[in-house]
């Protein structure tokens, strides 16, 4: 698949088949993740694979922005760990490229995802430190629930050469 045709077809996807994603894949996504950029490469990034249905089933009931979880065969929570961090703040960068990477291989590999966003809303990253038990220096970045798209949301145009400048404002 061409890296902009990825670019413009992937859409967030809350829907999915109840259909098993194969844990080579979920490595490879994973892997994909690990590949994205980060300052001074610090890599800040930690991953928690979620595929049992008890859990899947509470993150729903207690993250209402989470609700296409519960139908997701899989998900995975991406996080940072602060202790590598080696430039301040920028691990938030670091994170959402991995984020990024993630949802763009999926698409590629034919899954659906959507990024469910958790950091920086303090309530959400209590609720995921709390559920997974997260060591103090660990901050939920981002949910990724992943499965077979069970839907097909169209492909709007988004791009708007009126929001493009040059040299100056």
């Amino acid at each position: 698949m061409e890296t902009m045709k990825a670019i413009k077809n992937r859409r967030s996807i809350r829907s999915y088949k109840n259909k098993e994603v194969p844990e080579e894949i979920l490595t490879n996504l994973i892997k994909a993740s690990m590949y994205a950029p980060s300052a001074g490469d610090e890599q800040p990034w930690e991953f928690i694979i979620i595929d049992r249905e008890d859990i899947l089933q509470k993150i729903s009931q207690k993250q209402s922005n989470a609700q296409m979880v519960k139908q997701a065969p899989v998900a995975v929570l991406l996080c940072a760990d602060l202790s590598r961090v080696k430039h301040d703040d920028f691990w938030v960068q670091d994170c959402a490229a991995a984020t990024q990477n993630f949802l763009l291989a999926a698409h590629e590999m034919g899954l659906a995802s959507c990024w469910v966003g958790i950091h920086p809303r303090k309530e959400r990253v209590k609720d995921f430190n709390k559920m997974f038990e997260l060591p103090d220096q660990i901050i939920p970045f981002a949910l990724l629930p992943l499965g077979y798209a069970d839907e097909n949301p169209p492909q709007p145009d988004r791009f708007d050469a009126t929001r493009i400048r040059k040299n100056k404002w």
